[in-house]
């Protein structure tokens, strides 16, 4: 696959345009009106200045990437040479059947349809074309250049090989696929996103809540980036409304009819449910919504999926995190809540309102009924008995684990196996309430890591290849996305994949006598697991393009000079990093899941939406316990104790 047409210049058109260029595929974006593709090419040409001036890719890869974009109004020009079509024109059915008319007149027999909906049917898209199992959905997030979801959705003729194709090429433009397995309505995140949403409004409607209460819950106690009822307003009411109207999941509540009539659509038009003019809305925080009207709602719309077919656990956990920058997938919270009390919940909210969705599904009634409740029985949607290691070993002392990559024959290489280990850790880590710092080395004095383990990979081939880099590149973006502090302690060789593993932690505590380096290079191989995204992050591009181009490896003094590690003489090495990860237990855990994940994940974004993530994350610490601790102690003048509350 080389050459994808894109139909529709619009936001989401342009958008999948730029980052399957990014990714090295010639693209043609086609639409009606010049006018149309006229803003397309303006608005990508803007990204991609910002991503120069940022230093996140040089000014001849922006020319590289402009230079693989072609802008056409001729559906024939901008099909008849497709590997891949992608439709991406307006959420009405008979016009993406029209268009797809028009272009199985051009395109190559071999030529792959999909579609960017977010929720109409593709069996009946592809039943209206003439390759019904060369038609698949491809569901990407808004903005494409930035959110990493896309679902992958297979119509009822969807061939296995169109849909084993279609996730290749997801994975090659950077992204994460997450098939849905049977076509229905909403596919995964918007089936449970827009109950989810409609539901709030409803409560909204019938006078159970006011938005402060429900928005404020969903801020405060579960982190999410922003309420029910914000969200809602965000997204556009409209959008909300024609969602209910097209799929039915609840009833339009009147308060949503009324809102729409008077064209008070939220964010857009600058009144919603809340006051939008002067920007954000600051909403206070007001107690007295029981949360669990809504979670209860997406736990039993997840397990409906399951019973379709449509996903399992892991997978709907995947997008809606990915999709809605959820913090936790809505089937780890029923498990942490407890299913029992989830089906509690949904029995008197069916009873209250009697809507169909909300009415228990059998599967989750049947889970209650063999004991299988979460995390406080052992297995729930998922099993969490204890966890066998094979090739780590932690070791805990107080408030700081320590994992251990035990491999040291293989001078603590990473294979498969070993990557499943780490990811099943730190959710094993990520649950204890004792753990505040997590400290990850390798086995022996030789390696901290020597990266991949090229002998488990005899076959290398080029899907072999995308399967590692994405493997690699979920486990290190768990770490990014781990809510507790991690230090690197590199206490040997850290190449490749090692050293990978070792920028993705927050803090790199280096042993004099070690060495560092992305070392690929030398083996005529590239770094494949975010080395060249991070490290020009901490080097800044040049240095970067230095290390990697040359495949340097370098000692420890010299990392420090450049701002990567600390560097440590060998006696007081061990000394050092539990000084440091003492130091982090001891400071409040929420403030610094906050201060981490508005680092990680704002650093790469357009300095306001950053400044969102920051405020969001401001306004989340100052509601625990601890920001009331830390203040008190403050004009105290004592120690104060932090206990992540």
């Amino acid at each position: 696959m080389k050459k994808i047409s894109i139909l529709g210049a619009g936001a989401m058109g342009h958008g999948i345009a730029q980052v399957c260029a990014t990714a090295g595929y010639e693209v043609r974006v086609r639409d009606i009106k010049q006018d149309f593709l006229d803003r397309a090419k303006d608005a990508i040409e803007k990204n991609l200045a910002k991503a120069v001036s940022k230093g996140k890719i040089s000014g001849e890869k922006a020319k590289e990437v402009m230079g693989r974009i072609k802008f056409t109004l001729s559906v024939e020009e901008a099909v008849k040479e497709a590997d891949l079509v992608i439709e991406a024109v307006p959420e009405i059915m008979d016009l993406k059947k029209q268009v797809f008319a028009e272009v199985q007149r051009f395109a190559k027999k071999e030529c792959i349809f999909a579609s960017n909906t977010s929720g109409l049917s593709i069996t009946e898209l592809g039943n209206s074309t003439d390759r019904p199992e060369k038609f698949l959905g491809l569901h990407f997030f808004n903005p494409p250049v930035v959110m990493q979801l896309v679902e992958v959705i297979k119509g009822e003729k969807t061939s296995e090989e169109t849909v084993k194709i279609a996730v290749e090429f997801v994975k090659s433009i950077g992204k994460v696929p997450v098939i849905v397995k049977k076509d229905v309505a909403g596919f995964i995140v918007n089936r449970i996103l827009v109950p989810y949403l409609t539901l709030a409004i409803d409560d909204l409607d019938k006078g159970i809540a006011k938005p402060e209460q429900i928005d404020s819950v969903f801020l405060s106690k579960y982190s999410f980036p922003m309420g029910p009822i914000e969200l809602s307003d965000f997204i556009g009411l409209d959008i909300l409304y024609f969602a209910g109207k097209q799929w039915g999941f609840l009833p339009i509540s009147n308060a949503l009819r009324e809102k729409f009539e008077k064209k008070e659509l939220g964010m857009k038009t600058g009144k919603g449910f809340y006051d939008w003019s002067a920007g954000r809305p600051k909403i206070a925080k007001i107690e007295g919504y029981d949360e669990l009207r809504l979670i209860a709602l997406m736990v039993n719309i997840a397990a409906e999926l399951m019973e379709l077919g449509v996903a399992d656990a892991k997978e709907i956990d995947t997008a809606m995190k990915l999709g809605t920058n959820m913090p936790k997938g809505v089937c780890e919270l029923g498990d942490e809540i407890g299913l029992d009390v989830i089906l509690s919940k949904l029995e008197q909210l069916h009873k209250e309102k009697g809507y169909e969705i909300i009415r228990p599904r059998e599967m989750l009634r049947k889970m209650v009924f063999e004991g299988k409740l979460g995390v406080k029985t052992g297995r729930g949607f998922y099993d969490y008995g204890k966890t066998v290691y094979k090739n780590l070993e932690i070791k805990k002392e107080g408030r700081i684990a320590k994992l251990i990559i035990n491999r040291p024959q293989k001078l603590n290489a990473l294979d498969f196996k070993t990557l499943d280990e780490i990811s099943n850790a730190l959710k094993e880590l990520e649950r204890d309430e004792e753990v505040r710092v997590l400290v990850i080395t390798g086995a022996g004095d030789k390696a901290f890591s020597a990266g991949f383990d090229l002998q488990s990979a005899t076959d290398l081939t080029q899907l072999k290849a995308f399967e590692i880099s994405i493997k690699g590149n979920e486990v290190f973006l768990q770490l990014e996305r781990f809510p507790k502090p991690v230090i690197a302690a590199i206490n040997g060789y850290a190449f490749g994949g090692g050293f990978e593993l070792a920028i993705a932690c927050d803090f790199r505590i280096m042993k004099r006598g070690a060495k560092i380096g992305l070392t690929e290079l030398s083996l005529a191989l590239i770094p494949g697991w975010g080395g060249t995204q991070r490290l020009p992050k901490l080097v800044g591009i040049s240095k970067a393009k230095e290390m990697i181009m040359l495949a340097k490896r370098i000692d420890a003094d010299e990392a420090e000079k450049i701002g990567i590690v600390k560097a440590v003489d060998s006696d007081k090495f061990e000394e050092e990093v539990m000084n440091l990860a003492k130091q982090l237990s001891e400071m409040p855990p929420l403030s610094l899941m906050a201060a981490k994940y508005a680092i990680n994940f704002g650093y790469g974004l357009q300095t306001d939406v950053g400044k969102v993530i920051e405020a969001l994350a401001f306004g989340f610490v100052t509601s625990t316990q601890d920001a009331v601790e830390g203040i008190n102690a403050f004009f105290q003048r004592r120690k104060p104790e932090f206990k992540g509350k």
